[in-house]
């Protein structure tokens, strides 16, 4: 509650906060089904129209609401975005930790890995993944969660290695701690706010990601609404129908622009040094 009343201060995460906070309503209502239209029915006799009392952005080539469209689609992009950045924080934060608590061969193993998949672009390694396993929304899932699981593991990795020597984790020792005990209660609990803002910050990332897969045709597949999908669909008929880019375009930006204000709000409500300038 603290750092929620605290974002509610920043002027950054208060606007962070409401941006999100419409398109996560949105996001559910589009799940429930709860949108103005049928988001897959087809109105032949109203194709291609512009944004009017009825459609209020419009339709696409197949006479289908793009405002429903884009409530799922939405949906859609925030399910990816949530369940890949869950991935990669639970894996490389095992990683992380274990690769500074254990050292040695387990390390250089675990780490040289890292590096190697960060030495890709995120969006060729992702391509590469979903090639070999298949376009679909399990995979853009996998593969986006593979793809940021070396940022998280060298985010946590980092302060574990100082952590560990800390007086307060020999004292741990000392009392005959487990290791696990140590490593959740000790370590895990002091890197929540370096982890919290590397989230916020990392589902942007996703939701470009997903994004750009789906507009390669190698996320969510048609008929079922996305908004890279969109996008994709809108490419030859920018100049007949500019609605069904701009809207489209409109959501996504807005969307990672939400995550960065909250990532940036989060990065100066946890950074000690800002606190004490604050006032």
């Amino acid at each position: 509650m603290q750092v929620f009343r605290a974002l509610l201060r920043h002027q950054a995460g208060r606007l962070g906060l409401i941006v999100i906070g419409v398109f996560s309503l949105a996001a559910v209502l589009g799940l429930l089904g709860l949108t103005p239209h049928d988001p897959l029915a087809q109105d032949r006799l109203a194709r291609l129209s512009p944004p009017n009392g009825t459609y209020l952005m419009g339709t696409d080539l197949f006479g289908r609401d793009i405002f429903s469209r884009l409530m799922v689609g939405v949906g859609q992009s925030f399910a990816v975005g949530l369940l890949s950045v869950g991935l990669a924080t639970i894996v490389g934060t095992v990683l992380g930790l274990t690769a500074a608590w254990f050292g040695g061969l387990w390390d250089g193993v675990a780490m040289r890995s890292m590096d190697v998949l960060l030495s890709f672009p995120a969006i060729l390694l992702a391509l590469l993944i979903v090639a070999v396993m298949g376009p679909g929304l399990v995979t853009s899932v996998i593969a986006i969660g593979i793809v940021y699981t070396p940022i998280f593991t060298r985010v946590v990795r980092g302060p574990a290695l100082s952590l560990k020597t800390r007086s307060f984790v020999d004292a741990a020792r000392t009392f005959g701690s487990s290791r696990r005990y140590i490593l959740t209660r000790h370590l895990l609990m002091n890197l929540i706010a370096p982890l919290t803002v590397q989230i916020t910050l990392a589902l942007a990332w996703a939701l470009l990601t997903e994004a750009a897969l789906s507009f390669l045709g190698l996320g969510t597949q048609p008929p079922h609404p996305s908004l890279g999908l969109m996008l994709s669909d809108s490419r030859n008929l920018m100049e007949t129908a500019p609605w069904m880019l701009i809207f489209p375009a409109i959501v996504i930006m807005l969307a990672v622009l939400g995550f960065n204000l909250l990532g940036d709000a989060l990065r100066d409500i946890f950074d000690p040094k800002s606190q004490e300038r604050t006032p």
